[in-house]
């Protein structure tokens, strides 16, 4: 059955949603050396032993200071690209007595001596025993740095070395990436969302995130109305936000193009000036026969739009050269898409983006190839409009709860019922107020999570009461699913129970305080299977509802729901 349906809004880029930026971005620097301000990154954190040093055991002798190969030349690619560097370094040594203070000390004049002045060092001084809150893989150390580079922590890059520089930097919400060396561990390896071979090669693929976000060219004449597209399941379209908050800073109509599954987020979305709904078949999961009629409509609709070009954002195992045909008998002369495939002449812009890129840049990297760019003062995170979730339902009582979402569109996604009963058990037990969701279809499962400690709100809620929900929690207990996308966009911590059928370098929270849970190297890893291919679940069945508690007391989300 066709569904072809368009619906006008006034919602342009400015009516977001404020608490997505809860990570504050005010008083920030807006340029850097008079130029407009990059859109991702201000700074690179980097750890000490084993990322810019060779890993000498407590050291205190700036003889045996030695530097990792190509990191001067790295750091100072950095420094010319204008990017602030920080040290971020754990140093037990010192509360052990294995070194001072002051030897310490000679030990960072001696690096900043062979590689090059460093902004600012900042250094935990504490053992584990000491459970303080700079100890990575605590997120303090990021927090500190932010702050003295001015600037905040989701506009941070942490390198190193071992899973603790990227848990740091995940439960801070910068992105983290791994270096690995012969003492990092294979389950360390397999949880980072993004690894490089050696310094350098960190280096330059920073730089060229940097840059791809960029564009090279204004997109040319002004675009009167632009047709966006993201034809997939909720989560899908709400990456893809910042993207088309991206063209709407350089158009005056942004129509956007999604499925029925996706309508919900489209709803949701600032920039966005109408929607008009339609099912791909060659994009839906379970497609419906291709109708040649249906497709006839659908070009004459899109003719109508009378648009100056079309931006078609898909994720990166699927094509957009089945609706660039289309486009182009519906008359559209400048047409934008990803495509690794020929496209003869079904594309004017051509992109291609390296495997493992977060959605949401893979999707600004398209934007900024069609000349797109988000305007000054717009950070690239996700946002929803602001009237979409500015009324919260009155009987859920004061914000401070946690949300716990067990459910999945895809079964292999979602959190197995035993064990989201027992967790929603353990935050009970740990003093946190619980709200249990889902969808109609999941009501016996939340029910019967529920039960076991908290609020049962399983399918009570559409998309944007959901939404509603979520932005007031203090953390969301979610798996790889839309749910986790909405407190991205709304700037509330995730504890991600992400099984890893799909990359969590792409799919993971975006830019938001996040802790992973779960087995990242379990047999399902890339398998995109949407029925859990494993008996039993491995991937998350195994993980300790004390984790979850845990995880949370890393987010500084106490119990009661403070923070």
């Amino acid at each position: 059955m066709r569904q072809d349906q368009e619906e006008p809004y006034q919602r342009r880029s400015a009516r977001v949603y404020a608490a997505a930026d809860r990570a504050g971005s005010a008083g920030l620097r807006r340029t850097v050396g008079g130029s407009p301000r990059p859109v991702l990154y201000d700074a690179v954190l980097l750890d000490r032993d084993g990322t810019l040093i060779e890993d000498v055991p407590y050291n205190g002798d700036p003889e045996k200071v030695r530097p990792v190969p190509g990191a001067r030349a790295a750091l100072d690619r950095l420094r010319a690209a204008g990017l602030r560097l920080a040290v971020v370094t754990n140093q037990s040594g010192l509360a052990r007595g294995y070194f001072t203070g002051e030897q310490m000390r000679a030990v960072h004049a001696r690096v900043e001596e062979l590689l090059g002045r460093f902004d600012a060092w900042l250094v935990c001084p504490h053992d584990d025993e000491d459970r303080c809150g700079c100890r990575k893989p605590a997120p303090g150390l990021v927090h500190a740095a932010a702050r003295e580079l001015a600037t905040s922590a989701s506009r941070c890059v942490l390198v190193g070395d071992i899973g603790r520089d990227v848990a740091a930097a995940l439960a801070a919400g910068a992105t983290g990436v791994l270096v690995p060396t012969p003492v990092t561990r294979p389950e360390e390896i397999a949880a980072a969302g993004w690894t490089a071979t050696d310094l350098p090669a960190a280096v330059d693929e920073i730089l060229r995130r940097q840059q791809a976000v960029q564009p090279a060219t204004p997109s040319g004449d002004p675009v009167r109305t632009a047709l966006v597209v993201r034809s997939d399941s909720a989560g899908d379209v709400l990456v893809t936000g910042p993207a088309i908050r991206a063209v709407a800073a350089g158009a005056q109509r942004v129509v956007l193009l999604c499925g029925p599954r996706g309508r919900a987020a489209a709803e949701l979305l600032p920039g966005v000036d109408e929607i008009i709904e339609h099912p791909l078949p060659w994009i839906d999961p379970t497609p419906a026969p291709v109708d040649p009629q249906d497709m006839r409509n659908l070009v004459a609709r899109l003719s109508a739009l009378g648009a100056d070009q079309a931006v078609v954002f898909t994720s990166f195992h699927q094509s957009a050269l089945p609706l660039a045909l289309l486009l182009r008998m519906a008359g559209i002369g400048r047409i934008a898409a990803i495509s690794d495939d020929y496209p003869g002449s079904l594309l004017d812009i051509r992109h291609r983006v390296p495997v493992g890129v977060p959605e949401p840049e893979r999707a600004l990297s398209l934007a900024a190839a069609a000349g797109h760019r988000l305007p000054e003062g717009d950070e690239p995170v996700l946002r929803l409009r602001r009237d979409a979730v500015a009324a919260r339902p009155a009987h859920l009582g004061d914000p401070g709860y946690v949300v716990l979402h067990p459910g999945s569109a895809a079964s292999s996604r979602a959190c197995p019922p035993e064990l989201a009963t027992r967790i929603a058990g353990a935050l009970t037990a740990a003093g946190h107020r619980v709200l249990v969701t889902g969808g109609p279809d999941e009501s016996p499962v939340t029910a019967r999570v529920a039960a076991a400690g908290g609020t049962d709100l399983g399918g009570r809620t559409d998309l944007a009461g959901l939404a509603r929900i979520v932005a007031d929690a203090s953390a969301v207990v979610v798996g790889n699913t839309g749910p986790a996308h909405l407190a991205a966009a709304a700037g509330v911590p995730v504890v991600s129970l992400f099984a890893p059928t799909v990359p969590f370098g792409q799919w993971g929270p975006y830019r938001v305080p996040t802790v992973r849970l779960g087995d990242a190297a379990a047999p399902c890893r890339d398998t995109r299977a949407a029925s859990c291919p494993v008996p039993g679940h491995p991937c998350l069945s195994r993980v300790d509802p004390d984790e979850v508690v845990d995880a949370l007391r890393m987010l500084a989300v106490g119990g009661g729901g403070g923070r």
